[in-house]
């Protein structure tokens, strides 16, 4: 299990989230405002799915209505892999090479509808 709390950097800003749900292969910790939530989690069957996902709320102003709205985004990364065939090692090698190739500038083209 992971330590309790975790804590998530957004834009500098070191943002603590104590956990507030454990389950059988999941945890979810949350800020105390509401404003991220961090889910890890894990599915077995005839193939092994991790997934880390952080959810992200917030007031924002509708620019048609000048009225606040709430708005919400989320990020996650699955990690699907057969029970075998894989070694854990080989399987975070992959990942890091995604995560690697997620850097600044690819992220702003990804969101930016580049592909």
């Amino acid at each position: 299990m992971f330590p309790d709390p975790q804590s998530v950097t957004i834009n500098a800003v070191p943002q603590s989230l104590p956990r507030v749900d454990v389950g059988s292969l999941r945890s979810i910790y949350r800020k105390d405002d509401g404003t991220y939530k961090l889910t890890i989690s894990h599915t077995e069957g005839k193939r092994y799915r991790h997934s880390v996902r952080l959810d992200a709320e917030k007031i924002a102003l509708d620019a048609l209505t000048a009225e606040n709205m709430e708005v919400s985004m989320s990020a996650y990364l699955v990690i699907d892999m057969p029970n075998a065939g894989y070694t854990a090692t080989e399987a975070k090698d992959i990942a890091l090479g995604l995560t690697t190739w997620l850097s600044s500038a690819n992220l702003l083209k990804v969101i930016g509808l580049e592909s």
